[in-house]
């Protein structure tokens, strides 16, 4: 964790914490918005492997949404990443991202991260990318979901990310 990092604390959402979640991915510009109801859910049924950053007040600065694959369960899917744009640029995202692979790890024997990320999304394909880099993963990428397939009007294309196998050690 960097100096910059080093006032926040990083845990488990709790559903007190789905509206300001809902709040950072609106404020992304860049995630798909899902409803308010879904971030309160995904607080409360998905916060083992989900993760949140709290600044000194303990208000939420960043988030990392998640869940172990119910068909693989060796394989986390990283749904949403983002960060409020004050705390943006100093590794938030990453600390994130290690530290939700490294508590799920600890309950699940992970072999693999999975994310999808819309072509463009340069800030979500550093992050993973660095990842994959980061604990000598092999990065594979293809097209899961076409553009055609959403039925809610133009939509880029989903290009799955997948990172393993992880050379990830928890910390003690």
């Amino acid at each position: 964790m960097t100096a910059a990092q080093a006032d926040l604390q990083i845990d488990r959402p709790s559903v007190a914490d789905g509206a300001a979640l809902w709040r950072m991915a609106k404020d992304s510009k860049v995630l798909d918005l899902n409803s308010s109801y879904s971030y309160l859910l995904w607080c409360r049924d998905f916060a083992a492997t989900s993760a949140v950053a709290r600044d000194e007040r303990g208000e939420p600065v960043g988030f990392v949404t998640g869940y172990v694959r119910p068909d693989r369960p060796d394989t986390l899917l990283v749904w949403q990443v983002a960060v409020d744009a004050a705390h943006r640029g100093r590794g938030l995202a990453a600390a994130l991202l290690d530290g939700l692979v490294a508590r799920t790890s600890a309950q699940h024997a992970l072999t693999t991260v999975e994310t999808t990320i819309t072509p463009g999304n340069t800030a979500s394909e550093r992050l993973f990318t660095s990842f994959a880099g980061r604990h000598g993963a092999r990065l594979e990428r293809e097209v899961l979901f076409d553009a055609g397939l959403f039925p809610d009007g133009p939509h880029d294309p989903e290009v799955l990310y997948r990172i393993g196998p992880l050379s990830f050690t928890p910390s003690a």
